[in-house]
């Protein structure tokens, strides 16, 4: 499979879950203020780190649906950027929440196709405890951007750093999912 059907295939298990708890719980995350956001997307990669180092876990989620949730929370946390924070969760009929999803997801493959074409997929030679990191560094760029209340002087936007955090998290969930080497 190409780098491209691997990510379609996984952004799909990542959609269903999105739909599922949107059935279960509405769009109760419409209350979250971006920086709720990213402090949820700073909770998933420390965890991750956390078990990485320590070499085991003692709640039973995975590292793979941490990984999930990353992916999740990084496409709330664009459609927070894009409609500012609700004031309850029926503001987005789940349809229209789906609908959002799946243009942010698209855009986040295309940024990552372009990026991949540069870089020669230099992901895929990386260990997986790198792509913790590298998203745990955009959670803290993130966060002084929103310290600076988005006025930066050289760097890239808060919906930039989502992507980033999406695509490293995408990445992971391909190597734990399609490779035999995956490397932590």
């Amino acid at each position: 499979m190409t780098t491209e059907e691997q990510f379609r295939e996984l952004l799909k298990e990542c959609r269903s879950l999105f739909v599922k708890k949107l059935h279960d719980y509405d769009a109760a995350w419409r209350v979250e203020r971006p920086s709720t956001i990213t402090d949820q997307l700073y909770i998933n990669a420390n965890r991750i780190r956390t078990i990485e180092m320590k070499g085991k876990a003692l709640v039973d989620d995975s590292i793979r649906s941490e990984f999930v949730g990353i992916v999740n929370y990084a496409i709330i946390g664009l459609i927070q950027l894009e409609m500012g924070p609700g004031e309850s969760p029926d503001d987005l009929p789940a349809e229209k929440a789906v609908e959002a999803y799946d243009r942010h997801a698209e855009a986040s493959l295309s940024l990552m196709l372009r990026k991949n074409h540069d870089y020669g997929e230099a992901w895929r030679n990386m260990l997986i405890s790198s792509y913790t990191d590298l998203i745990l560094q955009k959670v803290f760029r993130t966060k002084k951007i929103q310290a600076l209340d988005g006025q930066t002087w050289a760097s890239e936007g808060i919906d930039a750093n989502y992507m980033d955090m999406l695509n490293y998290a995408m990445f992971a969930l391909i190597r734990l999912t399609y490779a035999d080497d995956a490397q932590s």
